[in-house]
């Protein structure tokens, strides 16, 4: 039995599997996910678990170079947007509409769907290199 880090089977397969600059998605309960793309649903009642909770454990467990999120979130949901920004330190931003995100969500390996039911709380993020 695996003693730490993250003990979700699936969500470990999906990083042991990550190449440099592909790319996962954790996103609130609302996002559509595309058919063909994996969907790692986490979500266990409105709000749990929290976005902010699963981003922050997976920036433990995965090597990250580049993140994307929302335009839309800077006016509808600054509380998440200061909560991204403080668990993603120094990491490149990019800024995309909300439509541009889910178009881009149909390339990732996987989404992670976690319960969070607030506006624009998705994000993706890009595999970086440990060397």
């Amino acid at each position: 039995m695996k003693k730490n880090g993250i003990l979700n089977s699936e969500i470990s397969k999906v990083f042991a599997d990550l190449g440099h600059t592909d790319q996962i998605m954790i996103a609130d309960i609302g996002l559509p996910i595309p058919v063909g793309v994996k969907k790692i649903d986490l979500a266990i009642d409105m709000g749990k678990p929290r976005f902010i909770d699963v981003l922050d454990i997976v920036l433990k467990e995965m090597q990250v170079e580049k993140y994307m999120i929302a335009n839309e979130i800077k006016s509808n949901n600054q509380e998440q947007l200061e909560a991204i920004k403080n668990a993603t330190n120094d990491i490149d931003v990019e800024w995309v509409s909300h439509e541009e995100m889910k178009h881009r969500s149909k390339n990732v390996k996987a989404i992670i769907r976690t319960g969070e039911a607030t506006p624009y709380s998705n994000v993706i993020l890009q595999s970086g290199v440990i060397f």
